[in-house]
């Protein structure tokens, strides 16, 4: 009757996309702007460089010298143009400083309304997450049943797999 065994290995493409997911809110996590100068806030910024976009982070190096401010100096200095209409086309909210060398990226200090928005924002983020990561569970779950309907595992085979899964998202 078995023709599907269900064991640990049954359980690793689900496990593998529910870590997607948490990744994919620990990156988002990393990239809210919460008045902390953090340079991975940068990651996603290109510049073109000579008709190619490139990162940011290589076309210039990116120091953190205060708590509350990035600074942005280009290894080329007719990069600086262009590195500064990146910054200012990016969703940051901040306006670069521009000293003919060097670019500043102040972070002012949170306020109360922009923390209780950061606070809805990381609540939305996380629920999101849950609900794909209940998602991975019920398409798992439905899998496994329909399998179960074609006799192709047993009831206590698919009740196993159902208690397995739930371990796996309550992880």
């Amino acid at each position: 009757m078995a023709e599907i065994i269900v064991n640990e290995a049954s359980l690793t493409p689900y496990e593998d996309k529910m870590k997607i997911a948490l990744k994919v809110l620990e990156e988002d996590f990393n990239n809210i702007r919460a008045g902390r100068a953090n340079p991975r806030i940068l990651d996603k910024i290109t510049v073109n460089y000579y008709g190619v976009d490139s990162p940011l982070n290589q076309v210039a190096n990116i120091q953190v010298p205060e708590a509350r401010m990035i600074t942005i100096q280009p290894w080329e200095s007719n990069m600086i143009k262009e590195i500064e209409r990146a910054l200012n086309m990016s969703d940051l909210g901040i306006n670069p400083q521009n000293d003919g060398r060097l670019i500043r990226l102040i972070f002012p200090q949170l306020t109360e309304e922009r923390r209780k928005e950061l606070a809805r924002e990381v609540n939305q983020m996380g629920e999101s997450t849950k609900v794909s990561i209940r998602n991975v569970r019920r398409e798992g779950i439905d899998t496994y049943r329909g399998y179960q309907k074609q006799n192709k595992i047993s009831e206590d085979e698919l009740y196993n797999f159902e208690q397995d899964m739930q371990v796996l998202t309550n992880k």
